[in-house]
């Protein structure tokens, strides 16, 4: 049968034991820990003047600390059940030698030597000492309050009993107190930072993004496959029977012919409209040719002279590239209908891991993003894909469009 007693007892009891197994078991931890950066950096200091020695020394400590970091965090987790998030890891990428600087100059990396070298030291050494002879007072006590009671002591063995029993009740809020400021401490320098979490959320963001803008493409090279072999075919099809029928039924009335005439018309015109559609949606010839092919086919169908400069030698992401087809092919469809120029040129180079793109027109100028949608599309097309999009465009022209695209 549960009592309330056995409630209290179970409730109080067990978390007793663990912080004090907790405190007992960081003492050993800290103070290994505590030795072994010292060891390092004293190595370090006297053998400055060999300068590998230190580099090497920060290596192993770039190591060492993580390692003793997952242990203190393992016995936080065991015994006080408190998760402390791992600290995030720095980038792999760039030489051993920025990756060890850049670990060198990271925040995290000295919050942990600090806790280690320091605060875990001292609130160890503070809370095991502290359980200990709270403990120890409390067994005395006892042990004095028994023997009083068997040597027929009376009420003499009162005082020895109260105090053992005060301290029995005393002892678990002062282990909760430290054990408490312990976790507080470690979450606090081994933990993530406020800074360290806003950089992985940032990560997630972009990987989310990214995934989204993914799966966007591959819907609208879905559609765009669909539309071609499907409606389209039959499009196709229905425009051809209908100039068969104009072409051999020419005893039909007047009327008649008139009305297969509008409706050869009339799909030959909703075939053009799909085509125009289709390539909107994701030209074929990007996947299978690259920007180059792709814009050049813009450059022919623009209603004024286009010069296209493409150097291109490595092919972006099919995302990447995707997006640069649709900003130049939305500018220079601006440049058509606001422009007033009477030509444009597009150049477009891969400088490393950035592709530029310039789309400069002769044009009146005065474009300002504020002023219509068209623009604020084309930095909302950079802007999903971390790209930079600026406009210089004086009254009385000429407008200059520079778009970066990381390619990385």
């Amino acid at each position: 049968m549960i009592t309330p007693w056995n409630r209290i007892r179970g409730h109080w009891a067990s978390p007793t034991w663990l912080r004090t197994i907790h405190v007992t078991v960081g003492v050993p931890i800290a103070l290994m820990s505590m030795a072994a950066i010292l060891g390092l950096g004293v190595l370090s200091i006297v053998l400055a003047w060999t300068v590998v020695v230190p580099l090497v020394a920060l290596l192993i400590l770039t190591r060492v600390v993580p390692l003793l970091t997952w242990v203190q965090r393992s016995r936080f987790a065991a015994f006080l059940g408190h998760g402390i998030p791992p600290v995030p890891r720095s980038s792999r990428e760039g030489r051993p030698i920025g990756r060890l600087l850049l670990q060198a100059r990271s925040g995290s990396l000295w919050r942990q030597v600090a806790y280690h070298l320091a605060i875990g030291p001292l609130i160890g050494v503070v809370g095991f000492l502290s359980g200990a002879v709270a403990w120890s007072a409390c067994l005395v006590a006892a042990i004095v309050a028994v023997q009083l009671l068997l040597a027929g002591g009376g009420w003499t063995a009162f005082l020895p009993a109260a105090s053992a029993l005060a301290l029995f009740v005393v002892v678990p809020w002062l282990l909760r107190g430290v054990t408490a400021l312990d976790a507080v401490a470690a979450r606090a320098l081994l933990g993530p930072s406020v800074k360290d979490e806003l950089a992985q959320r940032v990560r997630t963001l972009r990987e989310s993004r990214a995934e989204v803008i993914e799966a966007a493409d591959a819907e609208r090279r879905r559609i765009e496959r669909d539309l071609h072999d499907g409606t389209q075919q039959r499009l196709v099809s229905l425009a051809l029977n209908l100039g068969m029928a104009r072409t051999a039924f020419t005893d039909l009335p007047e009327p008649a012919r008139q009305a297969i005439a509008r409706s050869h018309e009339e799909a030959k015109q909703a075939l053009k409209e799909l085509r125009d559609v289709v390539q909107g949606l994701h030209p074929a010839v990007l996947n299978d040719q690259g920007l180059d092919a792709a814009l050049s086919g813009i450059a022919a169908r623009a209603p004024f002279p286009v010069r296209l400069s493409v150097d291109v030698r490595e092919r972006a992401a099919p995302v990447i590239e995707a997006v640069a087809f649709f900003v130049v092919s939305e500018a220079l469809t601006n440049v058509a209908k606001h422009a007033r120029a009477s030509g444009a040129d597009v150049t477009v180079r891969r400088d490393a891991d950035v592709l530029r793109i310039v789309i400069r027109d002769d044009g009146g100028g005065g474009a300002e993003p504020a002023k219509g949608s068209g623009l604020r599309g084309l930095a909302q097309r950079a802007g999903s894909v971390d790209g930079v999009l600026r406009i210089d465009s004086p009254s009385g022209g000429p407008t200059t469009i520079e778009v970066e695209l990381p390619c990385a």
